[in-house]
């Protein structure tokens, strides 16, 4: 399919129709089912969740361009994530706040007044439209606009959700602070920060301080987070991929042990270390097989 063919009338109405459907069937099911009848946008929080993190597992198993066998099940899981739109949408409907058609037009607004260079608008003077330093210059705008500095004081890193997962957080934190200058100019300063908390560790577990333990540990993990923010790579997804590939590898070990008749808590380390090694040759063997 072309991205000529994406902006067709027909294609479009088409896909308004779907939505509007969907919207239908959840209004529907607002006014008829009890169990969703009885839910609050509250409620429905770790359902928004979960369906988010679904969708993080499927997009893994794609390859980089979104192809790949379980496309299918990214279509799939995409529709779970929209229904949590619409539902919480639905709500504040009933409630007479704002419906789904209120939160496209939003995001639209928003796409089309952070794209100047786009669309045409102002810009910012001393940033480069795309940039990050953009980004962020233009979203203080924003809050400046509504307010928000009359409000109270606004700071460069607003805007990061709180509940973020814990790595996620730190790359947007990072972000906002390089937003306004406040970074390491290449890598280079990034690894000796990382020396810096290593070492700083190591000094904290000779204290015998669970605290300054755990707080020393904080900060090399944010400065590995930031490592990967330099390198534009997502740390989430980056450990999401070494849990899966330590699974993978742990589920062989287990397997080679199973075949002698052992389980793991009863084998020696080293021969646990041979065996590690071994699921290891295994599984690269495989992957080059295809």
């Amino acid at each position: 399919m072309t991205d000529a063919s994406l902006t067709t009338p027909a294609l479009r109405r088409d896909a308004a129709d779907d939505l509007l459907a969907l919207c239908d069937t959840m209004a529907r099911l607002r006014r008829d089912c009890p169990w969703d009848k009885e839910q609050t946008v509250k409620s429905l929080r770790p359902y928004l969740l979960e369906e988010a993190h679904e969708v993080l597992e499927v997009l893994d198993a794609l390859e980089p361009d979104g192809s790949g066998p379980r496309v299918g099940e990214h279509k799939d899981e995409l529709g779970d994530l929209l229904l949590q739109i619409v539902f919480q949408s639905e709500i504040q409907r009933e409630a007479g706040r704002f419906d789904v058609g209120d939160v496209a037009r939003a995001i639209t607004a928003k796409l089309i007044r952070r794209h100047p260079h786009i669309f045409g608008g102002e810009g910012v003077e001393g940033t480069a439209p795309g940039s990050q330093d953009f980004w962020e210059a233009i979203k203080r705008k924003e809050r400046a606009a509504r307010g928000a500095d009359v409000i109270k004081k606004s700071s460069a890193l607003d805007g990061v959700p709180k509940h973020l997962p814990a790595l996620l957080r730190a790359y947007r934190t990072g972000e906002k602070a390089r937003g306004v200058g406040f970074d390491w100019p290449d890598h280079e300063g990034v690894l000796a920060k990382i020396e810096e908390e290593t070492l700083e560790v190591k000094e904290a577990i000779a204290t015998g301080d669970k605290t300054l333990i755990a707080g020393e540990i904080g900060d090399l993990l944010y400065a590995i987070t930031n490592l990967a923010r330099h390198f534009e790579i997502d740390a989430e997804a980056a450990l999401r991929g070494t849990i899966g590939r330590f699974e993978a590898r742990f589920r062989v070990v287990e397997e080679l042990l199973d075949a002698e008749g052992k389980i793991p808590e009863q084998t020696p380390l080293d021969e646990l270390e041979e065996k590690w090694q071994e699921a290891k040759r295994r599984l690269k063997t495989e992957a080059a097989r295809g």
